[in-house]
């Protein structure tokens, strides 16, 4: 047991003194600190090599990186597609456990945990860095993509209402349970082992139950630095995304539509947009978690909300709901099937490779950013109220968003004038979402706010991203300097900034796929590692020593509880004997 707090009469001097494990390692105890840094000797610098090490070989072999990056993408899509489905269900079946078990009554950060945020304050967090750059960037385009090549595992002929039924179902399978499912175990994971036994708040810890203070040598330093190149190149993937939309959406509205400026489109634009983004995001990081993420975080969810009930009104209302509906009960109906379909016998695994892999893969690699950060906002909640505020309401949410606009998308398509179809087919992906806006009423100013909500959501990932990350490098502290803040902030913006240069959005893509497979082994661990520490803290809470301790701090607080060791352990959950 940690002996530098005093349990007393105190709730988390209780679960220090009961659940902590008996090691004497503080977060954070061997960083340097020095020019306003506070790092762990080792992540810290071997990260910055390495991922130097990475940008540089991109840039210097130019098109051979490319070619190298194409060939690492391919590979990974065509021989390990089997492994990254089936990893995600178990992960889906894993974090569905703990939440009907008996385990789903444990509370993070302890019996007599508070709620740090309050319940829209968190939605809006976890939602802002979960995946609002790639609904924004895919809403439209990917079921437009669907609709005249129609996934292999439905049988329709493209261009139909059944193609566009079979689009939706799996736009949805994409943007639904699966990837929130991923999200929510590593955040699980990631607060149980911090909050819950006093353990750094990075992914070394959830391998307590299996290497103990081992966890602090190089076994975690590893496990720390894949965790780093995860979360750094996964960013990078969804920041390349974002850039290269806001780019399309100023120059298709302020020009095509507006014709008040010819923006131009490629890279440099698009870098040079990265620094001024970046710039703004590391203001925002500056300002701390509650003062910057959390503000921008909820302006993110009232414009999300601005934008879909505009284009609900203003669009095909009737058609939207209904494609809501129907889309809802195809996946439902599918799910187990499609969950399983890898296309190996030849019928049609295209959009498993191409699409369901990338994604798949994409998840993984950026869970540890997502969720150490759902981890680090998340104190006070039982693990079921965790999970269903994780798995399924942003789930539900991402359904109607795209119902909305990918909807509206097919509805132009089958029964209007095609241009939504026409633009996306001409244009590319980029321009998708803002052809569809322009074809409804006030479309430049839809348009507008449509490339405002992706630099919102630019900058929140960044910012999000370097709590994150300076977690990892800093051995876990929950509270580090504002020049690292900074200085994590910059560099994941120059990091996207050089790989679009060298290698384009390919290498990103690449990057995230290479890192998504070694990771997804990490995760597999981790659902045995949670459930033997979930174990552990639901035998302590039903024993007689915590009981026992438990009458103690009621005799000396002068508290009149019951003697049932089953009535206590639910006296101190439901915070009764706190007055």
């Amino acid at each position: 047991m940690t002996d530098n707090e005093d349990s007393g009469g105190d709730a988390d001097g209780l679960q220090t003194e009961l659940f902590h494990p008996e090691s004497g390692r503080e977060p954070g105890d061997t960083n340097i600190r020095r020019l306003g840094f506070d790092v762990h000797p080792v992540v810290f610098p071997a990260a910055l090599v390495v991922v130097a090490s990475f940008v540089a070989a991109t840039l210097l072999l130019g098109s051979q990186a490319a070619s190298v990056y194409s060939a690492v993408r391919t590979f990974f899509e065509g021989h390990f597609g089997w492994f990254f489905l089936l990893s995600v269900n178990v992960f889906i079946g894993t974090i569905l456990f703990f939440a009907v078990s008996k385990y789903g009554t444990i509370r993070i950060g302890g019996v007599k945990a508070e709620k740090e945020f309050g319940d829209f304050s968190w939605m809006a967090m976890l939602f802002s860095a979960g995946m609002g750059i790639g609904l924004m960037f895919y809403s439209v385009s990917e079921p437009l993509y669907y609709f005249g090549t129609v996934p292999g595992f439905f049988e329709a002929e493209g261009g139909t209402g059944a193609a566009g039924s079979a689009a939706i179902a799996q736009t949805f399978f994409h943007w639904g349970i699966h990837p929130w499912a991923i999200y929510g175990l590593v955040g699980l994971g990631l607060a149980f082992f911090s909050f819950n036994r006093g353990l750094p708040l990075t992914f070394r810890s959830i391998f307590w139950p299996l290497l103990g203070d081992r966890i602090y040598g190089w076994p975690g330093h590893v496990i720390d630095l894949v965790t780093v190149f995860a979360t750094l190149f996964g960013l990078s993937t969804s920041l390349g995304l974002g850039v290269k939309q806001v780019n399309s959406g100023f120059s298709y509205v302020l020009g095509d539509v507006l014709n008040v400026a010819q923006i131009p489109v490629g890279t440099v634009p698009q870098i040079l947009l990265i620094a001024g983004i970046t710039a703004i995001a590391t203001l925002s990081v500056a300002a701390g978690l509650d003062g910057g993420v959390k503000r921008l975080s909820t302006l993110n969810l009232y414009l999300m909300f601005a934008l879909l009930a505009f284009l609900i009104a203003v669009g095909p209302t009737v058609q939207i709901l209904g494609t809501w509906v129907q889309g809802l009960g195809r996946y439902l109906n599918v799910l187990p099937r499609l969950s399983f379909f890898t296309g190996a016998l030849g019928e049609g695994g295209g959009t498993v490779s191409g699409w369901t892999v990338f994604y798949w893969a994409w998840w993984i690699a950026w869970s540890p950013f997502v969720g150490m950060f759902i981890a680090r906002i998340s104190k006070g909640r039982t693990v079921r109220e965790f999970v269903v505020g994780v798995l399924f309401l942003p789930s539900l949410f991402s359904t109607l968003w795209l119902s909305t606009f990918g909807g509206s998308a097919l509805f132009n398509s089958l029964q209007g004038n095609g241009a939504a179809l026409d633009i996306y087919t001409e244009m590319g992906q980029t321009y998708a979402l803002f052809g569809l806006l322009n074809q409804y009423p006030l479309g430049a100013v839809s348009g507008l706010l449509a490339t405002l909500l992706v630099v919102t959501f630019f900058v929140t990932s960044s910012d999000s991203g370097s709590l994150v990350i300076d977690h990892l490098t800093s051995g876990g502290k929950h509270e580090v300097p504002k020049v690292q803040r900074i200085f994590w902030a910059t560099t994941e913006g120059a990091v996207a900034a050089l790989l679009l240069y060298g290698g384009g959005l390919e290498a990103l893509q690449t990057a995230a796929i290479a890192t998504g497979f070694p990771f997804a082994v990490v995760l597999l661990l981790m659902c045995y590692t949670l459930y033997l520490g979930l174990r552990r803290e639901y035998e302590l809470l039903q024993s007689e020593q915590f009981a026992e301790r438990i009458r103690e701090m009621a005799d000396e607080e002068g508290i009149d509880v019951v003697t049932s060791r089953e009535d206590v352990v639910t006296d101190v959950r439901d915070g009764t004997t706190d007055d």
